[in-house]
């Protein structure tokens, strides 16, 4: 959804229909993952892309009649047979469902000033929408806390639905799912709405650099603090988004760590590193790591204690930080911990034994 927001916002705002294509269901390999979108309007204007390609055509000619009809409409494609190779298909193989749905629909607008908070506010939330069945394009908004928004125009199906919503936030993930509710078969689509990927460093040494390098090539907004400013320098770090030369846990409290932080803290030093990581493991950040060797990690948890940490936020520490490579140098650990962070963020489960030993040789 951020990737066509922007068009859809300005669409509305000058009046105009909008109709939004998503994938919902795959079989096989495809261009676009589940969750992409594609906006439309009635006078030939796109925003994004449901296969890059293949389909797209078509899909906005079935947009226009869903604006004009208002009934939202799963569109099923695959690869064209050898006795009609006229058909509309997918070059890439495999199978490819598409819900299309007009913007102006009851469910679309009870949901939306909420989205479009969230999505303002880099908030994480779900939405879950009927893409089969009855209740054709119901729509259910869920937060990380409980809340919900809408209805999937059951309330049995809505209590199932909030579970497996729930662990789909958990992960991060769009992907759909069948219920039986009174003898009928409803399927069900869960887009999830995480907020922009950061990647926060505290401590401006060696391995930052390659990191935040690692770190732009995919994606994330980059931030890094160190007080000392000598070291958190634009020479030293040409590509970062940000350079903060605070005391790492004030900067970190001001920068609100969410669902879609991860937190590195390299530095080395205690006095800089315990209290960050005091504030980042109260935070509800992805990913939390700290640089450092095995044999002082329950010297580390002892002082964490002691800074008011608890059991349940240290259990969550990547310590010592990053998954063995057998890395050595500072460009090979850099990449040890940008796959740790891969591996949080699909939701993959956090084992001691993948961690990587840091020699302390290379952290400055």
């Amino acid at each position: 959804m951020r990737e066509v927001f922007r068009e859809i916002e300005a669409w509305r705002k000058e009046g105009k229909q909008v109709a939004i294509a998503t994938n919902v269901k795959r079989d096989g390999s495809s261009l676009r993952p589940l969750g992409a979108k594609m906006a439309m309007t009635t006078i030939q204007e796109i925003a994004g892309s449901v296969t890059g390609g293949c389909i797209e055509g078509v899909v906005y000619e079935e947009a226009q009649a869903v604006i004009k009809s208002g009934q939202p409409k799963l569109l099923h494609y695959g690869v064209p047979s050898e006795d009609a190779p006229w058909e509309v298909g997918l070059s890439c193989g495999g199978t490819l469902d598409v819900f299309v749905e007009t913007m102006d629909s009851p469910a679309w607008c009870e949901i939306y000033p909420a989205l479009k908070k969230c999505l303002d506010e880099n908030q994480l939330v779900a939405v879950a929408t009927v893409i089969s069945g009855p209740g054709l394009g119901n729509k259910l908004m869920l937060w990380p806390d409980g809340r919900t928004l809408g209805s999937l125009g059951n309330v049995e199906l809505n209590t199932q639905a909030c579970e497996w919503m729930q662990s789909q936030i958990a992960v991060q993930e769009a992907t759909w799912s069948s219920f039986r509710v009174a003898g009928e078969l409803v399927d069900v689509f869960v887009d999830v709405f995480a907020p922009v990927a950061r990647m926060v460093v505290v401590g401006a040494v060696h391995i930052a650099i390659p990191l935040i390098t690692l770190a732009k090539a995919m994606g994330y907004h980059t931030i890094v603090i160190d007080p000392r400013a000598a070291f958190a320098t634009r020479e030293r770090f040409p590509h970062v988004d940000e350079l903060i030369n605070e005391w790492p846990s004030t900067a970190l409290e001001k920068l609100r760590p969410d669902e879609g932080t991860y937190i590195a803290v390299l530095s080395h030093d205690e006095k800089l590193d315990n209290p960050a990581l005091a504030v980042a493991l109260a935070s509800p950040a992805r990913y939390v790591g700290v640089l450092g060797t095995r044999k002082k990690i329950p010297q580390r948890f002892a002082a964490l204690r002691e800074l008011g940490v608890t059991d349940e936020q240290l259990s969550h520490l990547r310590a010592p930080i990053g998954i063995h490579l057998g890395a050595i140098q500072p460009d090979e650990i850099a990449l040890s911990i940008l796959a740790e962070m891969v591996t949080a963020k699909h939701g993959l489960p956090k084992t001691q034994e993948t961690h990587l030993t840091v020699p302390v040789s290379v952290v400055s």
